[in-house]
């Protein structure tokens, strides 16, 4: 699951998208639920889009108040399509791109939350997959759009599955770790304007190499572009559970090669977290 992400730059959604606003949001800013960022959703005459901004926790229609007591920031795609909140939506077909620069999650690793934030690898934003609904208030009568962020089980996923803490209880494979959906430019339309089986044929993991991840400190937005370049030095977590750094600011990327995560140290500013215990295998 995902529980804090940062908006875009408005440029940025302007190159990626070719859209505007309905209205102002707090860009690169880190979004918290009941926030409100922007979405890019179907406007009538496919395959047109439009951007709104949208408060984050999808408001059901059956609501008597827009603050909710349970959390519907995220969607369990699995069962989204059975779920009172969104099965609605998702038979309505609203469905939207959530524009993030970057997503946080939580690690565990060291015993403690450590957040790490993702981005992509090629520097431009994620397109996260999303339902939207709109929401009227039964005593003012104001109108309220809102959204909630899919995920799918990620214990297979070789970077996702170490996100999160783990439950002692129960087998590495039986977790039912959370990954965001990420949709790539070619499905965007599909995703917004297709049927629902057509679009839940997209409801998939992104491969690991996509990401860039590093420690989410207080300088975290002042580390290098996804993509820019990087010092020559690597650490390792391989068979024999060695760790070489010296460092813990780091770029993470997944080597499929090998099935270890390979960590790229930077010489950013951002400060040092605990190197994750090598024995683990683990950075949840």
């Amino acid at each position: 699951m995902c529980t804090r992400y940062v908006t875009p730059a408005q440029q940025d959604i302007e190159r990626h998208w070719s859209l505007g606003a309905d209205r102002p949001w707090r860009a690169d800013t880190l979004l918290f639920p009941r926030g409100e960022g922007p979405i890019v959703r179907a406007a009538p005459g496919a395959p047109a889009r439009e951007l709104v901004v949208a408060r984050w926790g999808l408001i059901p229609h059956f609501a008597r108040s827009a603050d909710l007591p349970y959390a519907t920031v995220n969607a369990r795609s699995e069962e989204m399509a059975a779920k009172a909140s969104y099965r609605g939506p998702w038979a309505r077909g609203q469905r939207c791109l959530i524009p993030a620069a970057a997503f946080d999650e939580p690690c565990w690793e060291t015993g403690r939350n450590v957040w790490w934030r993702f981005r992509r690898a090629d520097g431009a934003p994620w397109a996260l997959a999303g339902l939207w609904s709109r929401w009227t208030d039964p005593d003012s009568g104001e109108a309220i759009d809102s959204y909630t962020m899919l995920t799918l089980n990620a214990d297979a996923h070789p970077l996702m599955s170490r996100m999160h803490k783990p439950d002692p209880r129960l087998a590495p494979d039986a977790q039912d770790k959370r990954s965001v959906v990420a949709l790539e430019p070619a499905d965007w339309d599909t995703w917004l304007h297709g049927s629902p089986a057509e679009a839940r044929t997209l409801i998939r993991l992104t491969p690991a190499e996509a990401f860039i991840g590093r420690p989410a400190g207080p300088d975290a937005e002042r580390a290098p572009a996804a993509g820019a370049a990087r010092s020559a030095r690597t650490v390792a977590h391989g068979a024999h559970g060695t760790d070489t750094a010296r460092r813990s600011d780091r770029t993470i990327a997944a080597d499929t090669h090998t099935g270890t995560d390979t960590a790229t140290v930077t010489d950013a500013t951002a400060p040092s977290a605990p190197t994750p215990p090598a024995q683990r295998g683990l950075w949840d």
